[in-house]
C-alpha cells in the first residue's frame, strides 16, 4: 500500500519508504498544484498498486476528524 497527498501547503516532511505512525504530522493543508484558488484542503488517497482504494476502510471511525465548513 501506497498513499498519495495532495494541495498541501509544502512538500511532507516524510521520505518515502519511511515509517509513521497514528499522530505523526507528515503535512499540513494548503493550495498548491492545480488547487490554487480553492479554499485550503488535502487530497488523499491509499493505493495499492496503481488502483486507488476507499481510504476509509485503513481508519476506525473514531480516529475520522471532521470539521465544519466556515462561513
Amino acid at each position: 500500500l501506497s498513499t498519495y497527498y495532495a494541495h498541501l501547503e509544502r512538500k511532507p516532511d516524510v521520505r518515502a519508504g519511511q515509517k509513521v505512525k497514528a499522530g505523526d504530522i507528515i503535512g499540513t493543508v494548503g493550495m498548491s498544484g492545480n488547487a490554487k484558488g480553492t479554499q485550503p484542503h488535502l487530497h488523499f488517497e491509499v493505493r495499492r498498486k496503481k488502483q486507488i482504494l476507499n481510504p476509509l476502510t485503513y481508519f476506525s471511525k473514531s480516529n475520522i476528524v471532521k470539521t465544519a465548513k466556515k462561513s
